[in-house]
């Protein structure tokens, strides 16, 4: 039986945070991940956080380089669960939109859709005029699902930790992926 794959990408949007913690959920559940970051993401990493590329690159089981179109995951009979691209860049998105393969991100992500394999982008844009919202529908007619990673309130978070979690969390649901990450709503009297 094969191994339970899920492609990773982290571009130079705000919000690497979210890609890391995937890579992190995904080593802590026995998922072997896949990591492509492009070199806007190195960036954003620097100003965001004290992680190191190489860092995040030892979390993944196997790394690509964003400029190897002729990688693994470039093609259709690389077996996945599928692909999340967090955070997702408007550039990212629109590329996707339009079916243009500039990097093995956009080139791994229109596989997934071809291959009818789950994509997700944790869009990071606000506010959005009408080309992103257009971008957004058009990926989503080609069956991606756009997940902004908006914070859940009704979990109570104590920290921007518990709020990245949490998404991470609903994110890894998408795909099928048991975690504890996610605090459940259990109704407004507890569930009783």
């Amino acid at each position: 039986m094969l191994n339970k794959r899920l492609i990773v990408a982290i571009t130079g949007a705000s919000g690497t945070i979210y890609g890391i913690r995937i890579l992190e959920a995904l080593r802590d559940i026995g998922v072997e991940s896949h990591l492509v970051m492009s070199d806007s993401a190195k960036l954003t990493m620097a100003a965001e956080t004290s992680y190191k590329p190489a860092q995040i690159e030892a979390m993944a089981d196997v790394v690509h380089s964003a400029k190897n179109v002729g990688a693994s995951i470039s093609s259709g009979s690389f077996k996945s669960l599928g692909m999340v691209i967090a955070p997702c860049s408007i550039r990212t998105l629109s590329e996707i939109a339009c079916g243009v393969t500039s990097s093995l991100v956009s080139r791994a992500a229109d596989v997934v859709l071809k291959e009818r394999r789950r994509l997700v982008l944790l869009v990071r844009e606000t506010p959005l005029h009408l080309g992103h919202l257009r971008s957004m529908s058009q990926v989503t007619e080609c069956g991606a699902i756009v997940m902004p990673p908006v914070p859940a309130f009704y979990a109570k978070p104590n920290s921007l930790d518990d709020m990245v979690s949490h998404t991470v969390g609903r994110c890894l649901d998408l795909f099928d992926l048991d975690n504890t990450l996610v605090t459940r709503w259990n109704g407004m009297d507890g569930g009783k």
